[in-house]
C-alpha cells in the first residue's frame, strides 16, 4: 500500500507494475487514481491467474491486464506499450536463508538481481516517467546502482521510520527515465506512535491517500 501512494500517476495514464503477486499493488493505485490502464507481469501463472481474479472482483478488470512474464526477458519488457509509470517490490537478499516456503522464498531472495528488475521497469518508460521501488535501506546502495545503470536519475529518496527516532527499515526510492537532476532525500514517514498507527501512515492505509511529495 506505501509504494501504491508513492506512485505519482494521473488519471488516463499507463502504469507497470513487475511481479504483481496476487495485485494488491496495482488495485491499491486503482483505488486510489481512477481511469489507469495498468499493465502487470508475473512470472508465477497461479498468481498470475489470482491477479486477473481479482482486477475482476475488485477493480477496473477492463483497464487491467496482466501478462506472465519474468523480469529478466528483456526481450518481453522492450515489446510492452509505453507506460508513464513503473513500481515494483522485488524480492531483496541476494543471499542468506532462504524461508522454506516457494512463495515467501520468491519474495524475499533474489533469482532476478535488482539490476535485471530495473532494466524491466526502465524499458518501457517514456522519457520522464517515474520508476519507484521499496526495498530494504540495506539495499540502498545495490538499488541506486542499478537505477543509474538503466538509464534513471533524479533519484528522490522517502524513509520509512518504525518510530520516531528510530533508524528506517524500508526506504521508497524513485527515480524518473532518462532524469539529471540532483538526488533528494525527502521527510520521510514516520508508521507507529503510542497509539499505534501515526495519523499519517492512517491516511495511506485507511483512507487511500498519496505519499507526500
Amino acid at each position: 500500500m506505501l509504494l501504491a501512494a508513492g506512485v505519482p500517476a494521473l488519471p488516463g495514464q499507463r502504469v507497470l507494475e513487475a511481479g504483481c503477486g496476487s495485485g494488491a499493488g496495482f488495485l491499491c493505485l486503482a483505488a486510489r487514481v481512477a481511469g489507469l490502464a495498468i499493465l502487470a507481469v508475473e512470472r508465477d501463472a497461479g498468481l498470475a491467474a489470482l491477479a486477473r481474479a481479482n482486477a475482476a472482483a475488485n477493480g477496473p478488470a477492463g483497464r487491467v491486464e496482466v501478462i506472465e512474464g519474468d523480469v529478466r526477458d528483456l526481450t518481453l519488457a522492450r515489446r510492452l506499450p509505453p507506460c508513464d509509470h513503473a513500481f515494483a517490490n522485488p524480492p531483496f537478499w541476494p543471499g542468506g536463508t532462504a524461508p522454506p516456503e516457494a512463495i515467501r522464498r520468491a519474495a524475499t531472495h533474489e533469482e532476478a538481481s535488482l539490476a535485471d528488475w530495473a532494466r524491466f521497469l526502465a524499458a518501457p518508460l517514456a522519457r520522464r516517467g517515474s520508476l519507484s521501488l521499496i526495498l530494504p535501506a540495506a539495499r540502498l546502495d545495490a538499488a541506486m546502482a542499478a537505477l543509474a545503470a538503466a538509464g534513471c536519475g533524479g533519484t528522490r529518496l522517502l524513509p520509512f521510520w518504525p518510530r520516531a527516532g528510530l533508524p528506517a527499515k524500508r526506504v521508497l526510492l524513485q527515480t524518473r527515465r532518462g532524469g539529471r537532476g540532483p538526488a533528494r532525500v525527502d521527510p520521510g514517514l514516520v508508521l507507529h506512535d503510542a497509539a499505534g498507527f501515526s495519523a499519517a501512515a492512517e491516511a495511506i492505509l485507511r483512507d487511500g491517500a498519496a505519499l507526500p511529495g
